[in-house]
């Protein structure tokens, strides 16, 4: 396994590409991080980085390493830009997502825990992600079905 590597040499196999041109590359997975991802993420003029979300298990570390954008932090908009970087703990409720606002590509470095179950939740859409045992499924919080009990008396 390669562990030396270089961000203009990701392989193509570790690099993933949206449609609106976010480019994301696994760093970490390219050289064999298997606790901790690393991830360069290119974020285009007028694109976010992801869509508003939270985790319940993953804890996540920012580091803006150019550019200038929005960071969307539990509904609040906050100006980020080269040098700033913040810290997001697992399972706190803290929703974001990273906006750029400017006319250069944003670059952060998303560096975070890789737990075997997680669970997010996109609020502005009321919906569940939830990845388990290398399952992901997708659910409606308007689906969830509120009079259902483990109890196995009920």
């Amino acid at each position: 396994m390669k562990r030396i590597g270089s961000m203009d040499t990701v392989a193509d196999e570790f690099i993933w590409k949206g449609a609106f041109g976010l480019i994301s590359k696994e760093l970490g997975k390219s050289v064999g991080s298997e606790q901790l991802y690393a991830n360069l993420d290119i974020v285009p003029p007028g694109a976010h980085s992801t869509k508003y979300h939270s985790h319940s298990r993953q804890e996540e570390f920012f580091f803006i390493l150019s550019g200038n954008g929005t960071l969307r932090l539990n509904d609040k908009e906050l100006q980020v830009g080269t040098g700033d970087f913040f810290a997001k703990p697992a399972g706190k409720g803290i929703t974001h997502t990273f906006y750029n606002s400017s006319s250069q590509n944003l670059l952060i470095l998303d560096v975070g825990t890789r737990p075997e179950e997680d669970t997010c939740y996109y609020p502005d859409e009321d919906m569940y992600l939830h990845r388990m045992n290398g399952i992901c499924q997708k659910y409606s919080g308007k689906t969830l079905d509120d009079d259902w009990s483990a109890n196995p008396d009920t």
